[in-house]
């Protein structure tokens, strides 16, 4: 009996193949992701108030604590949350954006490529909370602009990655017939290299994704992102700092522990995402 189900040995999970287990790790990683981001945006923005409980350190009925207003910091981190996952996608899906099409301009002739290089050098020189800050105060920062200055500060990796897998596919056989067929230069990228490239987009969107959450709560804390009145997790452990000093250390703690667990969750998503669709990561 035992012979015949190596399960019950093993374990569900380690009977499971690569692949199997891959699958798995995303789908349940999604899950938690999904829950967190819809329960945010089930709480309202109007968190009620009750300052007899203000203050009060972590426990069963509060298990954040409450802040210096009796808010309880477990709902404000869920909805600090929701807010920063939607900043951090709509951040690395522009991103991504940008770096498609810049990739497929440097494709079209040595000039638009030199311009391309050029550009991705001028903004790989400039350090990433700058530019932001520069971006988001030049669009009325809040949460329009903290997207925008996101997304226009962290496109330069995935285009260099991007601009090389097209050069190499411009180079291949089908895309030289295709030339003297007399296709356009549309057709090709559409026909030809946008398919290839798609999984690499994907991928490298998820993997932006990380990035662009931290240094939206970076510059948030800063003071150069989010309004104040805007549940976001980084204007919560901007305000907790003028709390720290007072023992109440569960104000930052919990928060930034939190943006921490969601920044790896989405790291592993595009980590498990990139070894599913890249059979060369597999065993990495």
């Amino acid at each position: 009996m035992m012979s015949e189900m190596p399960w019950y040995n093993k374990g569900l999970f380690s009977s499971l193949n690569l692949r199997q287990k891959t699958l798995l790790t995303i789908g349940l990683t999604g899950l938690v992701l999904l829950v967190v981001f819809i329960s945010g945006w089930m709480i309202d923005a109007n968190l009620p108030t009750d300052f007899a409980i203000k203050m009060q350190a972590p426990s069963l009925s509060h298990p954040f604590g409450t802040d210096w207003m009796g808010r309880d910091m477990f709902t404000r981190t869920i909805k600090g949350l929701s807010l920063s996952i939607v900043i951090g996608i709509g951040a690395s899906v522009i991103s991504s954006i940008i770096a498609t099409l810049l990739a497929f301009l440097a494709s079209v002739n040595k000039w638009f490529d030199a311009f391309v290089s050029w550009l991705i050098d001028l903004f790989a020189s400039i350090p990433h909370i700058l530019l932001i800050m520069m971006i988001s105060i030049a669009l009325g920062k809040g949460a329009f602009g903290v997207i925008m200055a996101v997304a226009f500060s962290h496109w330069v990796n995935l285009t260099r990655v991007l601009r090389a897998e097209v050069l190499q596919i411009n180079t291949s056989e089908y895309v030289a017939l295709s030339n003297k067929l007399g296709r356009s230069k549309l057709w090709i990228a559409k026909e030809h290299i946008l398919p290839l490239v798609l999984s690499q987009i994907f991928v490298g969107t998820l993997l932006v994704f990380p990035h662009a959450i931290m240094h939206e709560a970076s510059v948030t804390f800063l003071g150069f992102g989010l309004s104040p009145h805007e549940p976001a997790i980084g204007i919560i452990l901007s305000e907790s700092m003028s709390y720290l000093a007072m023992g109440a250390w569960w104000l930052a703690f919990f928060p930034g522990l939190a943006l921490l667990i969601v920044v790896l969750l989405f790291d592993i998503i595009g980590h498990n995402l990139k070894r599913l669709l890249d059979p060369g990561e597999a065993n990495n």
